[in-house]
């Protein structure tokens, strides 16, 4: 969006929860809000990873502007559930973190139906006011430690036996994978750092998975600059699922280590979520612009093979580039 469009392009709320990942869209022109009445008549929109309240959708698609619907996949499943649940009669139980912009997008698409439990004993509570016979859902926030989830998630299912869950889980395969990375290393390490940034759900959840699986010392940074002078032994290093890349191998360079480093393989990922569909729609009505400007025939879809597009964005082909490539080039 930054190249199809003159800056500045508004994005509503933070697009990840890393500062790292929104101060470059800030350099590159990016203008973040928390209220879409905040952005003029006809700009450009970009509605965050974490997903928005129903209302809000409505809202941003208003007054002639240009929106562009960012929200996980993965996020837009829950969405669904919940209102396909409480469509048919169910109360939904939500387990999450009160405030977190995906909680907050989610509980919108059904307030009435939906109810949030962030512990064992706030199902038991919720319990107390649903009536024997009533259908009861759980779903939860994607970001979640699984150990935190696992423990509710056990509970609700003993207390209402008929308890109705998704197939497959909600909890996002790039959290649960780092978890399972991180305890397979944390047992060994004398120290770990977890890199993201504080308002980062799952980066918070690894720093307790982290301590949980027995390692005594968990320092949460930004960066490389913000690293503790006195590491020593075995240091774990994991990062949040927003975390780029680069500061992955900042983090690494500066620790300097002198035994090496020993990189714990736990999961191939091959999932792959293509760009938003009015991002595509944009660059197909760029791409056939300019070939129309250029006597050429306009293409039948986006160019698929690696590399810049006509258009310059670089998101062609985006099954073989990875965010952190687009990122560097950006900023590059």
């Amino acid at each position: 969006m930054v190249r199809v469009f003159e800056p500045p392009v508004y994005c509503y709320h933070e697009i990840v929860h890393n500062r790292h990942v929104v101060d470059q869209f800030r350099a590159q022109g990016v203008v973040f809000v928390d209220d879409v009445d905040d952005v003029p008549d006809g700009a450009p929109l970009m509605l965050s990873a974490h997903g928005s309240a129903p209302q809000v959708v409505v809202a941003a698609r208003g007054r002639n502007r240009t929106v562009v619907d960012a929200v996980c996949p993965l996020v837009t499943k829950v969405h669904h559930e919940l209102k396909v649940r409480a469509g048919k009669g169910y109360t939904v139980l939500y387990v999450g973190h009160e405030g977190h912009e995906e909680a907050v997008g989610t509980m919108a698409v059904a307030p009435d139906s939906v109810r949030m439990v962030r512990t064992v004993a706030e199902v038991d509570d919720v319990a107390e006011g649903i009536p024997a016979d009533s259908p009861v859902a759980l779903l939860a926030q994607t970001t979640l430690s699984h150990d935190e989830w696992s423990e509710i998630m056990a509970r609700a299912q003993e207390r209402f036996p008929d308890l109705w869950m998704p197939n497959r889980s909600d909890l996002c395969f790039a959290t649960t994978n780092r978890q399972a990375a991180l305890k397979a290393i944390a047992g060994r390490a004398d120290a770990v750092v977890v890199i993201g940034s504080f308002n980062s759900s799952n980066t918070r959840a690894l720093e307790k998975v982290a301590r949980a699986w027995g390692c005594e010392r968990v320092v949460r940074v930004n960066d490389a600059a913000e690293l503790p002078d006195d590491l020593s032994g075995t240091v774990g290093v994991t990062a949040g699922a927003s975390a780029p890349d680069e500061l992955v191998d900042a983090v690494v360079a500066r620790l300097a280590p002198t035994g090496g480093v020993e990189e714990v393989h736990v999961t191939d990922e091959d999932e792959y979520f293509p760009p938003p569909p009015e991002l595509r729609d944009l660059l197909r009505g760029l791409a056939a612009a300019l070939c129309l400007g250029l006597t050429a025939p306009p293409p039948a879809e986006v160019p698929s093979a690696p590399g810049p597009d006509a258009a310059g964005t670089g998101l062609s082909g985006d099954r073989h580039v990875s965010a952190a490539d687009v990122l560097a080039r950006l900023a590059g």
